[in-house]
């Protein structure tokens, strides 16, 4: 992935416009992180007006989008949903035809729906929106409880903040672990936000423990090696099993299991990416025994093997080297 264009239209939302600029727009090679050709583009260049009373000048049209190995399209207000301008919908439809990477950001995963790309796909939108995206788009599978859903070489997001872990998600598939956490440190993000959308739903605000639990959290990083318990974690919180379970859900967005799991997948992109380990000491390293079940966890989550991972992103790493 090497150019990115940025749809934006009247009524465009400047946080969700603000994002994609951020993820991919921003010059990092100081951290050793390749530039893209990023532009924003839009139907009628000139004045284009944000829904909260500022525009941005916008010189480029969407010829640029046609090419582009990224397109990214920014939520429009409500009232453009049933009649989107038939030049962004060629773009969107075209890009998809040429399987390069198409992101919505919130709302955004309207103009796809309207496009038609998203029929027969998994998807998602801002929760709020989810259930008129299914109503009006009844050949899509909407899933109103994830923070971002990629299905092929598309990606919808849900409201405002997941907009940034589904471009972090994506730079990771493109640029590796390694430097989508120099990125994401950089943002001063965390690289990788597990849970859903169903946290935010009409729920009040959970008690804040991420203080209390983040001694337990730095240990479980420094041990992963370790055959870790929910009754061993539990005791090194001074909790019962029962309610650390639910405040650390509740803090980190998943289980501790499912947390672990994820930070020693982690641990192996960055093993893989940066040393000549062989699988079963990174196996051993990342706390999954063996290789075998390294291969077997790593291709779950990733889709792809430990090898093939490895090929893949030397050869970027050696790229940005040269």
């Amino acid at each position: 992935m090497k150019t990115v264009a940025v749809i934006v239209q009247d009524g465009f939302a400047p946080f969700e416009f603000g994002v994609a600029c951020e993820a991919f727009g921003l010059d990092r090679t100081a951290d050793g992180i390749p530039n893209f050709d990023f532009r924003v583009v839009t139907p009628d260049p000139g004045a284009v007006a944000s829904k909260i009373g500022f525009s941005i000048n916008v010189d480029n049209d969407l010829s640029f989008a046609y090419e582009a190995d990224l397109v990214v399209v920014s939520p429009t207000p409500r009232e453009y949903w049933t009649h989107v301008d038939e030049r962004v919908l060629d773009v969107v439809r075209q890009a998809v035809a040429r399987e390069a990477w198409v992101l919505s950001v919130c709302s955004g995963s309207f103009i796809l729906a309207a496009a038609g790309v998203l029929n027969g796909r998994r998807a998602t939108t801002h929760w709020m929106y989810a259930q008129m995206m299914a109503e009006m788009y009844p050949g899509v599978d909407v899933d109103p409880d994830v923070l971002y859903v990629q299905d092929g070489r598309i990606i919808t997001s849900a409201g405002t903040a997941a907009g940034l872990d589904a471009c972090l998600h994506l730079l990771r598939q493109e640029l590796g672990a390694e430097m989508t956490n120099t990125i994401a440190r950089r943002m001063v993000v965390p690289p990788q936000r597990d849970g859903g959308q169903a946290q935010f739903i009409n729920k009040p605000l959970p008690v804040v423990a991420s203080l209390s639990l983040a001694p337990v959290s730095d240990w479980m990083l420094q041990n992963l090696r370790a055959d870790l318990s929910v009754d061993q974690l539990a005791a090194k919180a001074h909790m019962s099993p029962r309610t650390f379970a639910r405040r650390f859900k509740a803090d980190f967005g998943a289980t501790p299991a499912a947390w672990l799991s994820r930070q020693r997948i982690l641990h192996a992109q960055r093993l893989l990416e940066k040393t000549d380990l062989g699988l079963d000491r990174i196996a051993y390293e990342s706390g999954f025994g063996s290789a075998a079940v390294l291969r077997q966890n790593f291709a779950r989550t990733l889709g792809v093997t430990p090898t093939a991972y490895r090929s893949r992103f030397r050869h970027v790493a050696a790229e940005q080297a040269a």
